[in-house]
């Protein structure tokens, strides 16, 4: 992206055709125009963004500073499942509660998409997004991902857990939580879903049973805290050990400066990756801003922004190979050996566990998670 696109004079009738095509247009529209028309609208919504989430904190200040669009954030804390039922529950609404984006797990893509949830849309580095990362029509498409690792409380916790089956010894009573709800936040059902896959040793058609009953004994040992674990709880010792994504786990331990101490394992089995997704909604009362946001998040700033947050993002190769990420920043990120045997479950798999985990945490766990 270039700043002098904010210096040059844009004919009304360019800002007209951009906002005119609003949602009907997936291809790219002409930056210059998109950027005035973003600004005749003037606020962006979005959802589900934590500000340690990701790096996005830095990336909205960064949005806002770049395009002087404000943006709205809503329930920072929200999963995937709530980012969809917030688009349903606002098709008819132009205020401030109605999402223009959402950030959602894979598995959600698509199945917005078939609800009719979603506008179509193709970012100016399209190509440069892997085909098994996105919708062919534009509807979704590939943004980062990170894998599932243990967060833990090391003023606390004497010894970190290596492995999934340590964290059912007594040593680790009153101490694991997942970081949501696995009745609706997709971070919470990749970890159900990464237990059992380490239980079973890989075998992905039993992982979501074996999930489910992995969680049953954990809470049935008294080692599962029924709490969304954050940051704030691990600090307070609440959540001492939080079942997270690396990147999160990562930036906690940047955020709390040793107070306490964090540290982050990456399990020795069941390495699941996540891939979550970008899509407009298509009810955005803001569909230019949307788009334009859309741009700055597939921009190298964008993509360098997320990996800032510890978050692989989709152009991470071509970044990478065109030397424009920091070699200093490359230095924070684990080894790669850690991600070696990482697992990246299909559309169809997510489906199937996401729908035996969430359909039956309740009768088969019994913890009601909040």
């Amino acid at each position: 992206m270039n700043r002098t696109w904010l210096s040059r004079v844009i004919s009304m009738s360019a800002v007209a055709g951009v906002a005119a095509a609003g949602a009907s247009s997936a291809s790219a529209a002409p930056l210059d125009a998109l950027v005035a028309a973003a600004k005749q609208e003037g606020q962006l919504t979005v959802i589900a963004l934590p500000h340690d989430w990701c790096g996005y904190g830095p990336m909205i200040a960064a949005f806002e500073k770049k395009y002087g669009i404000k943006v709205n954030e809503l329930n920072p804390d929200a999963g995937s499942g709530d980012e969809v039922e917030a688009i349903k529950a606002n098709k008819g609404n132009k205020g401030p509660q109605a999402p223009d984006v959402i950030d959602v797990g894979l598995s959600f893509g698509p199945t917005a998409k078939a609800e009719g949830l979603l506008q179509p849309y193709k970012v100016s580095t399209w190509k440069e997004i892997p085909d098994s990362a996105k919708d062919a029509d534009g509807y979704w498409y590939g943004d980062y991902y990170g894998v599932l690792s243990f967060e833990v409380n090391a003023d606390m916790i004497d010894k970190a857990p290596a492995d999934w089956s340590d964290l059912l010894k007594a040593d680790y009573k009153n101490a694991v939580s997942l970081a949501g709800d696995p009745r609706s936040a997709n971070q919470a059902i990749q970890g159900v879903y990464a237990s059992g896959l380490s239980s079973t040793r890989g075998d992905t058609a039993k992982a979501a049973d074996a999930g489910l009953k992995y969680f049953a004994d954990l809470n049935k040992n008294g080692n599962f805290v029924p709490v969304i674990g954050k940051a704030a709880s691990l600090a307070q010792g609440t959540t001492p050990i939080i079942v997270r994504w690396d990147y999160n786990a990562l930036a906690d331990r940047d955020t709390l400066k040793g107070n306490p101490k964090v540290q982050v394992v990456v399990p020795k089995t069941g390495v699941v990756a996540g891939v979550y997704v970008q899509a407009i909604s298509a009810f955005a009362p803001h569909p230019n801003a949307a788009k334009l946001w859309m741009e700055y998040l597939y921009s190298d700033e964008g993509q360098i922004g997320w990996l800032t947050g510890y978050c692989h993002p989709m152009r991470y190769t071509q970044l990478v190979a065109g030397k424009k990420v920091p070699q200093a920043l490359l230095d924070k990120l684990p080894p790669a050996s850690a991600y070696k045997n990482a697992v990246f479950p299909t559309l169809s798999q997510q489906d199937a566990y996401k729908d035996t985990i969430t359909k039956h945490w309740d009768e088969v766990v019994g913890a009601n998670v909040k």
